[in-house]
C-alpha cells in the first residue's frame, strides 16, 4: 500500500483543556497537542522540515476533522483506521483542506495556511512540531 496517497477524513471527538487540545481517533486512541495555541490572523507561514496537522472542530467544539500536510510517515491504512485525512502537495501546489482553510507549499520544504473561522464554522488549529519542539497556533477573525 502507498504511504503517500491523499486521504479523506473521518470526524473525530475533540476536547478542548486550559493545557491543550485532546483529540479522539475513530480507533479510540487519543493525543494530546500540549500548550495554549497562539492566536494568528492572516498567513501562517511555517518553518522547514515540520509535521503540520490542520484540525477544524464544529461549532460545538466537541468534534472536528484533522488533516495531516505532506505526511510521508504514516501508512494509508493506519491514517484510515485513525480518521486523520493527509494531502500530499508538491511545491507551488495549494489545497483547499476545508472550507475557509487554505495550504499552499512554498520552497524550502515550508508551508503557509491562511484560514477563516468564519467560514470554516468552527475553530481552526494548526499544529507544528518535529522531534524538537511542537508549536500550536489558532486561527482568530481579525
Amino acid at each position: 500500500m502507498s504511504a503517500r496517497s491523499d486521504i479523506a477524513p473521518s470526524t473525530l471527538g475533540v476536547e478542548l483543556h486550559d493545557y491543550g487540545v485532546e483529540v479522539e481517533y475513530i480507533d479510540n486512541r487519543t493525543t494530546v497537542y500540549r500548550g495554549v495555541p497562539e492566536a494568528v490572523t492572516g498567513t501562517l507561514a511555517t518553518a522547514p522540515g515540520k509535521e503540520v496537522h490542520v484540525l477544524v472542530t464544529d461549532p460545538t467544539e466537541t468534534e472536528g476533522v484533522m488533516m495531516y500536510v505532506n505526511d510521508l510517515k504514516s501508512h494509508d491504512d493506519v491514517l484510515e483506521s485513525s480518521g486523520v485525512g493527509r494531502v500530499i502537495l508538491g511545491e507551488g501546489e495549494e489545497e483547499e483542506l476545508f472550507p475557509g482553510v487554505l495550504v499552499r507549499r512554498v520552497p524550502g520544504h515550508r508551508f503557509e495556511i491562511e484560514a477563516d473561522p468564519e467560514v470554516a464554522r468552527g475553530r481552526v488549529f494548526v499544529f507544528v512540531e518535529d522531534d524538537w519542539a511542537e508549536h500550536s497556533y489558532e486561527f482568530v477573525a481579525e
